[in-house]
């Protein structure tokens, strides 16, 4: 499909003007005219314009034109399932609206949430669909009247809309953001939108302090690894649980004061004998199913209960009588909604880039792969044999 601009014009004044997809056939066949007095039809396609001058008609029959499509590699998704349905195929992408721009990018971030979307978990708008939530890259075209971002910018978002497994895509301009010259892109599409999760976890969703005591499940993980960081950052005593020594060795480098081998001993147990069975303050799961009703016995009195993710599954229904014994919090938070705003989003990943900047957040690519692998990058991630971020690289990175 490509772009077409039409702009008709009667006595000198325009008649209309709307943008319209055209086959990739090089005709338009019955474009019905109003009137049968002389015209002006102009035909503008990338950045192509011819005119038709003093014609009257009445329909124009067949009008031949040059459209070009420009064709990138993407993941699509036809149907939901296990890793293998993300299939590697060419995609069509026009030129940026207004309000938009279209970015080449140079690494894409791969999180359970597209794990989440690829099983249908989360609904994806539409089937087919192209996953992907977290990218980094440069800007190469912008759309009309656009200020603020230029050919060249390089850029990262995260969050809505999802589409980032693809060499290239359209984005709307307000929700990306500039990244730092002191900061490496492939580092951009790793943390900013793993690092805006801890942000708003450790932040705004429970404020954590010095001498609170917090539990991390999946320490080791992507935004596992950060939150230990951040929480040691501000004073607080870390437990993390992780399934390998490789990864408790990574946690304790992280930040975790305590370290949990979940397969080798009772998370609930150690909890109790780390803080003397008084509890944590706040646990931090993402891990779900197998994990809910374990963080709910680790929390003290009037603690809360952050669950963001469900990696082992959607937990079983909880009444909220539950809750009351210790008079227990419980939320199911989520980026998107503490990014709402443009204030929100560039206060989020300006903390973030600042404390990357730091080294207060040290930020581990521990595992990259190209764009074209992303069901064997989904197959490792499921399987838990991946720890810190995981990257996608489009060829010619």
């Amino acid at each position: 499909m490509g772009l077409l601009r039409l702009k008709l014009h009667h006595h000198h004044r325009q008649y209309c003007h709307y943008p319209k997809l055209l086959p990739k056939k090089p005709f338009l066949s019955g474009l019905l005219l109003r009137s049968h007095s002389p015209v002006h039809l102009q035909i503008t396609h990338n950045h192509t314009t011819s005119t038709k001058k003093n014609q009257s008609f009445h329909s124009l029959s067949t009008l031949s034109i040059t459209t070009k499509a420009t064709m990138v590699k993407a993941i699509r998704v036809h149907e939901l399932g296990g890793p293998e349905v993300l299939k590697w195929e060419d995609v069509e992408i026009g030129e940026p609206k207004e309000g938009e721009i279209r970015v080449k990018n140079k690494a894409i971030g791969l999180n359970f949430i597209d794990v989440y979307f690829r099983k249908g978990v989360y609904k994806a708008s539409t089937i087919p669909f192209t996953p992907g939530m977290e990218a980094a890259g440069v800007v190469t075209a912008v759309g009309p009247g656009l200020t603020g971002r230029k050919v060249g910018d390089v850029v990262a978002y995260a969050g809505n809309p999802m589409g980032s497994y693809t060499e290239e895509q359209i984005l709307p301009a307000e929700k990306v953001v500039t990244v730092p010259s002191s900061i490496d892109p492939t580092i951009a599409a790793s943390v900013i939108l793993k690092g805006m999760t801890a942000q708003f976890l450790v932040r705004r969703c429970f404020k954590v302090e010095p001498g609170h005591t917090v539990l991390v499940h999946a320490a080791a993980g992507g935004v596992g690894s950060l939150l230990c960081q951040w929480a040691n950052a501000l004073g607080a005593t870390v437990i993390g649980t992780v399934s390998t020594k490789e990864k408790a060795a990574q946690a304790k480098e992280d930040g975790c004061h305590h370290v949990i081998m979940y397969k080798e001993e009772d998370f609930v147990t150690r909890v109790n004998e780390i803080t003397s069975g008084k509890g944590v303050e706040v646990v931090y799961d993402s891990v779900g199913k197998d994990t809910l009703q374990g963080s709910l016995a680790c929390l003290k009195p009037r603690g809360y209960m952050v669950n963001f993710g469900q990696s082992s599954g959607t937990p079983d229904p909880l009444p909220l009588s539950a809750l009351a014994a210790k008079a227990l919090y419980l939320t199911r938070p989520s980026l998107m909604q503490y990014t709402a705003t443009r204030d929100e989003l560039l206060e989020a990943a300006g903390e973030v880039f600042a404390n990357v900047a730091s080294g207060v957040l040290r930020v581990r690519v521990n595992h990259t792969y190209p764009l074209s692998q992303a069901a064997q990058a989904h197959a490792d991630l499921e399987s838990r044999k991946t720890s810190g971020s995981v990257l996608l690289i489009p060829d010619g990175n």
